[in-house]
């Protein structure tokens, strides 16, 4: 086997160890996670939308106040998107294109959510009117007694009233 660049090994070696230094890391390039973007406007911006994202390992948190692995990534997420100029409808829709309306700690009402929204109404309406029932049903079995036990009523209280 013949080499035939080896008068160019040590340049190439050079060339690359110089691309290598001069490349910056990337942890440098991107957002860091824990970190602040350096402009305080994006970063109230980024904040506001964490605060409307839903954990969802957590699933009653925001991504904002979980310490899960995914909200972590989620919040770095959200900061390199508002970094790169995206609006908070931008940032959502990429988030929901990815994880569904459940990702939103407030869907969207639209025909698919309907249930979800009018869900705790319907079952409080559907809980009292039962229990109104329920109610009408033994005062009216609780206001009927038999000849027997009316019998049995009006002597015990004879007995209370005449001792």
């Amino acid at each position: 086997m013949t080499r035939l660049f080896v008068p160019f090994a040590p340049f190439m070696a050079l060339l690359i160890a110089l691309a290598v230094a001069l490349t910056p890391p990337a942890s440098a390039v991107a957002v860091d996670p824990n970190g602040r973007l350096q402009d305080p406007q994006k970063e109230a911006l980024a904040r506001e939308i964490m605060a409307d994202i839903r954990c969802l390992v957590c699933q009653n948190q925001s991504i904002e106040d979980s310490n899960a692995d995914l909200a972590r990534d989620l919040r770095q997420v959200v900061r390199e998107r508002i970094a790169a100029g995206d609006s908070p409808d931008q940032v959502k829709r990429y988030l929901v294109d990815r994880y569904g309306d459940w990702v939103l700690m407030r869907p969207p009402v639209d025909r698919r959510t309907y249930l979800l929204w009018g869900g705790p109404g319907i079952l409080l309406i559907l809980g009292g009117a039962l229990a109104l029932a329920n109610s009408r049903r033994k005062r009216a079995v609780a206001g009927r007694l038999s000849a027997e036990e009316e019998a049995r009523v009006q002597s015990l209280l004879d007995e209370v009233n005449n001792p």
